[in-house]
């Protein structure tokens, strides 16, 4: 069984949170302290969740934090749309 790093989405995920972290850190404090915050927490999650379900012993397990992961990747698509 591959690890969880060598996925594709785990990769991608990972990717667009360093993305986030660094767009981020330029904004002023109070933007940082209020969205920004909620961003980079929800980023961070979709790779924290893809690799704690493939770390899981039942396909059943892992689709549950496919899922969770998935509901932070559409968080940030709400909290970014703002």
């Amino acid at each position: 069984m591959e690890s969880f790093q060598q996925l594709q989405v785990y990769q991608l995920a990972e990717k667009i949170s360093n993305e986030i972290w660094f767009i981020v850190k330029k904004w002023d404090e109070f933007t940082k302290d209020t969205m920004g915050k909620q961003i980079v927490r929800s980023a961070d999650s979709v790779g924290a969740n893809l690799a704690e379900g493939h770390g899981r012993y039942s396909c059943q397990d892992n689709q549950r934090f496919v899922k969770i992961a998935l509901g932070f990747l559409k968080r940030n698509k709400t909290l970014v749309k703002t």
